[in-house]
């Protein structure tokens, strides 16, 4: 049927130029893994660059206690995903240079809460303030077609991850 081309040819979906060689789940999956290494490197940069230079793991740190304020060093270790001697050596290294500070918990006298100090809310919001400035820079070198296209297929595929946070289409 001659409509059914017409919205076809318009990149619908049955769009034969949306399967183009290279286009395959495994094609994307590997050009959006060259992606991730980019943005980690451009992360990464824009974090060395910040008035305080801090490891990768440090900075892990302190965002899950942004995150979630007050965690002991157990839970701290378990969201980490590494082990308690090492949660407090890294926890050692923070409260020295003032990010972070431990204060006891106010119901349980063996518990130890973190908590992130004033300056360390400040080298946090220094580094996410570069990242978001190194990524906007990035973006604004893409064509305003590229932009768009990037947002939808991120939005389709978070959607994809969690169908339950469906978001309504940006106009």
């Amino acid at each position: 049927m001659e409509s059914d081309r017409f919205v076809t040819d318009l990149g619908g979906p049955g769009d034969s130029r949306a399967r183009r060689r290279g286009d395959g789940p495994d094609a994307v999956a590997a050009q959006i893994a060259d992606a991730v290494e980019s943005l980690t490197a451009l992360w990464s940069v824009a974090a060395q660059d910040a008035s305080l230079r801090l490891s990768l793991h440090q900075l892990r740190a302190l965002r899950t206690l942004e995150a979630a304020p007050g965690l002991n060093l157990t839970a701290l270790a378990d969201r980490l995903d590494i082990g308690l001697p090492t949660a407090s050596r890294l926890c050692d290294r923070l409260a020295a240079a003032g990010l972070l500070e431990r204060a006891p918990h106010p119901d349980t006298r063996r518990e130890v809460q973190l908590w992130l100090t004033t300056h360390g809310q400040h080298v946090l919001s220094d580094v996410a303030g570069r990242r978001a400035r190194a990524l906007a820079t990035a973006l604004a070198a893409m064509e305003p077609a590229e932009r768009v296209a990037l947002s939808r297929g991120l939005r389709g595929f978070l959607a994809a991850r969690d169908p339950d946070a469906r978001q309504p289409p940006e106009p």
